[in-house]
């Protein structure tokens, strides 16, 4: 064998050039001392690097490495550099070729790097093992960009909106089988819009998004702005139960439905009751309840107080959603009459009521009312009473109760009466009001039917005796 020499230089026996440099800088959190975080990159399957030793082209070369992680270099053939970083790749061939080189001088560049694979769970759209490619830069010679944790988590369908963004758990595999855990707080990111730590992944990285222990509305809708959260349009079906007019499961999309075309909007809680037909007439909007599962199947049970939204912009109340909420409207124990036509012109209440008014009014039938009208207003829709037919003192109420049954109500009418319980209360979709006949109009119906058919008789006794008449007339 031909032994190869070198001329002796006064410089370092190894020179490495390295393309990828990382802050050493960052710790990491796992229950015991901190520990330093090691942000080398480790070589593996897929790897593009270019290993140069000086003074000899003829070694030198660019090569890929395969799914086992050993290369075949001239002369000294397989060598492995699975899991190693650049520099220890360097000294490992460095060794190797000092066998039969004196004092070798060899720089490795990492030309183009593999797509890492990460896994991701916990409170995430889509979890699962997933290939992120690296982005090249700019320049004759570009450097290489790994993928951030907020694009990983973009990359799985978005952090639902029970996570945990200020205890993202990362778990990185270093030094061959050490394993160490990371934790990243993506809220202070999202405020200040820098970070104190390395959030670039590597190959290998497992990422768990834990729950919040608690819905927390004030927040709920800020991070869902956010590029690593859940895209809007994205359909989430969810429940909705209690003083709705359509109870039901529903797909929600963000968008609000205008002429048939969707317009920009959000997947929340009032979209939810758009979709449901909107609220009754007797929802009670303060107490609403927002029922929620996070992947462990631990549930979250939120408040949400509708009329604080409409009262003081409180839009943290109108909350976003995500696949599975349950939303219940519960039952008001008592209206405020003040409140009744604030809530007829909320988004979430119904357009219009079916109402039947039937009876002695001018024009009986079905009406399609506003959700505030009283019965006062539904009579006066209805023509008003009939003059000298309909009993203007009292009318009686039908209504089918959320139960299934049926109730039947005398109310009192005071037309100079506001919304009140008892003598003028607020109607409900499908209820029946029947304006019964006057005292005088029963005395008079009855007459009329007592003498109709004497009234027969005698027209048909003068009927030939008029006849007689005519044709005296006309000559006959």
């Amino acid at each position: 064998m031909k032994w190869l020499t070198v001329r002796a230089l006064k410089v370092p026996l190894l020179v490495l050039v390295l393309t990828l440099s990382y802050p050493q800088t960052n710790f990491a959190q796992s229950g015991s001392p901190a520990i330093r975080i090691n942000t080398d990159y480790y070589l593996g399957g897929g790897d593009n690097i270019k290993i140069d030793i000086y003074d000899l082209p003829q070694l030198s070369g660019e090569y890929q490495i395969p799914a086992g992680g050993a290369i075949q270099i001239p002369i000294i053939g397989s060598v492995s550099l699975q899991g190693l970083t650049l520099e220890q790749a360097a000294q490992v061939i460095t060794k190797a070729y000092g066998r039969i080189v004196k004092r070798p001088l060899v720089t490795i560049s990492l030309q183009a790097a593999r797509p890492l694979n990460i896994w991701l769970s916990g409170e995430i759209s889509r979890p699962g093992s997933y290939l992120l490619p690296l982005a090249n830069g700019g320049g004759t010679s570009p450097s290489v960009q790994f993928p951030t944790l907020p694009q990983a988590l973009e990359k799985a369908g978005g952090i639902r909106a029970s996570a945990d963004i200020r205890r993202v758990i990362v778990r990185r595999r270093v030094n061959g089988n050490q394993q160490i855990t990371i934790t990243y707080n993506l809220w202070d990111y999202l405020q200040t819009g820098q970070t104190t730590q390395d959030i670039t992944l590597r190959d290998g990285d497992q990422i768990l998004v834990p729950a919040q222990e608690t819905i927390n509305l004030a927040e709920v809708n800020q991070v869902s702005e956010s590029n690593f959260s859940q895209p809007a349009e994205q359909p989430r079906t969810v429940s909705v139960f209690g003083e709705v007019k359509r109870p039901g499961r529903y797909v929600v999309i963000g968008g609000d439905t205008q002429n048939g075309q969707r317009t920009n909007g959000q997947p929340t809680i009032i979209r939810a009751l758009q979709l449901a037909g909107g609220i009754t007439s007797i929802a009670d909007i303060r107490q609403i309840q927002l029922q929620r599962y996070t992947r462990s199947g631990k549930q979250q049970i939120s408040t949400i107080n509708l009329w604080q939204y409409l009262q003081e912009q409180d839009t943290s109340q109108d909350t976003m959603l995500q696949e599975g909420d349950i939303i219940f409207v519960p039952t008001a124990t008592a209206i405020d009459p003040g409140e009744v036509s604030v809530l007829a012109n909320a988004s979430f209440a119904p357009g219009t009521m079916q109402v039947s008014v039937i009876g002695e009014v001018n024009t009986p039938g079905g009406l399609k009312l506003p959700p505030n009208t009283t019965l006062n207003q539904a009579i006066m829709s209805a023509g008003g009473f009939r003059v000298s037919r309909a009993n203007s003192k009292a009318v009686e109420l039908i209504r089918l109760n959320p139960n299934g049954t049926i109730s039947r109500s005398q109310i009192q009418i005071n037309l100079n009466q506001g919304i009140d319980a008892q003598t003028n209360p607020l109607i409900q979709d499908n209820d029946i009001i029947i304006v019964a006949r006057s005292r005088t109009a029963i005395w008079g119906d009855n007459i009329n039917t007592i003498f109709a058919p004497l009234g027969n008789i005698i027209g048909g006794v003068l009927v030939p005796t008029r006849l007689i008449e005519l044709f005296k007339l006309l000559g006959n």
